[in-house]
This record gives C-alpha cells, structure tokens and sequence, in this order.
C-alpha cells in the first residue's frame, strides 16, 4: 500500500494541451502501457519536435514539412 500512497502524493506533470490525460507506466513485465493511441503520440511529436539527426543535414530546410496549425 506505500507505493499507492506515494503515487497519490506525487503530482501530475504539466502536459500540452493536445495531450491531457496521457498516462504512461511500464508493467511488471516490462510492457509498456498508455491510455493513448501511440498514432496520436506519434502525430503530436512529428508536428511539435524536430527531428535532431535531420537537423544536421543541409536539405534539412527544404524536406521539413511546415507544421500545421488546426483550426479552431
């Protein structure tokens, strides 16, 4: 019961806003766990993070897709 207490007292990260109520933890198995599709993980991160070994490229300027802003 310690570990939920602990867990109950530690406060939630703050998060972007497209992705509030992501949950990640790690099982006894080592399998990884989330409460969110890993597409929409990994649609997030192509459109807000760049890509550090592209970075490093001369073309990196003309293969970077622009980021597109949703419409609101």
């Amino acid at each position: 019961m310690e570990k939920k207490d602990k867990d109950a007292k530690k406060p939630k990260p703050k998060v972007h806003k497209d992705l509030s109520g992501f949950d990640i933890t790690i099982d006894q198995f080592g399998e990884i766990r989330s409460n969110m599709n890993i597409e929409k993980v990994n649609e997030f991160l192509n459109e807000n993070v760049d890509d550090k070994k592209l970075a490093e490229r001369e073309d990196y300027d003309d293969i970077k897709k622009p980021r597109k802003k949703k419409g609101k």
